[in-house]
């Protein structure tokens, strides 16, 4: 099976664009959860349903995948799967070392989904002393002392740093050095890295932030609305007088408005 130094995917040669490659991973969950049900064929709407966009967006990035379905059909499932699993370089075999084995480092050693998802954890390195060698998800951690040889000796490409902020910065320059090009930061910090270099950061402290935003401004919503008068319904029509020159006072020029509006 080839291994991530000697294929790389192919999607910056052939122009697609960064905000379709990010979406691409939301297509194969739904499409592999399909293939799982022994759903043979998918029509865009659905698809979109299922992966949180709309279809026209959907049918315009897999028109860069050069694949758009047959009308009345739809999408086949399998073909789409592995299509889009090669054009994300999923059908090949990537070593992964992931540094730092604290709490957060040991749950990503421990998470199912790498290896099923074509990615291998090929060392787990840690610069406590006390760790080396300990097993974690089946593998001994390995001291950071041992980081240059670990990536060279495996082919690896892609990195995750789950160290604290203070640390990443200088894992990461080692790792750059030792050939890494592509990295995963769980550091909460903001990596310096040469041109060439793919970062994608996840910051868990951002995200609830975010939440917390939507949350506030939901409750903003709600305490406002509650605040809200209720708008004066006139009694009856007899109750409303007709000016000795003109129109009711509830008519307007577009027909019927309240005769007393809220502030």
């Amino acid at each position: 099976m080839a291994t991530g130094r000697t294929h790389r995917p192919a999607t910056r040669s052939r122009g697609i664009p960064e905000a379709t490659v990010a979406r691409l991973p939301l297509y194969l969950r739904a499409l592999t959860a399909l293939s799982e049900r022994s759903v043979p064929t998918v029509s865009s709407e659905e698809l979109a349903t299922a992966a949180g966009v709309n279809s026209a967006k959907l049918r315009k990035d897999f028109s860069y995948l050069g694949s758009y379905g047959t009308r009345g059909v739809g999408y086949d499932v399998e073909y789409l799967v592995y299509q889009i699993s090669r054009e994300l370089g999923l059908t090949q075999d990537w070593p992964v070392v992931i540094v730092g084995i604290g709490n957060l480092g040991a749950a990503l050693a421990n998470y199912g989904g790498f290896a099923s998802r074509g990615f291998r954890v090929a060392a787990l390195i840690d610069a406590d002393p006390a760790m080396a060698g300990k097993p974690v998800a089946g593998l001994p951690v390995r001291h950071t002392d041992e980081l240059e040889s670990i990536i060279t000796d495996n082919g690896v490409s892609i990195g995750v740093i789950a160290t604290p902020a203070g640390a990443a910065q200088q894992v990461c320059d080692r790792l750059v050095a030792a050939g890494v090009t592509s990295i995963l930061n769980f550091a909460p910090t903001v990596l310096s890295v040469p041109e060439g270099v793919d970062v994608r950061k996840v910051d868990l402290s951002i995200e609830l932030q975010i939440l917390a935003f939507h949350e506030q401004r939901k409750a903003g919503e709600e305490t406002t609305s509650a605040q809200e008068p209720a708008a004066v319904q006139p009694r009856s029509s007899a109750a409303v007088r007709t000016p000795a020159g003109g129109r009711a006072a509830g008519k307007g020029p577009d027909g019927d408005v309240p005769a007393v509006m809220p502030a």
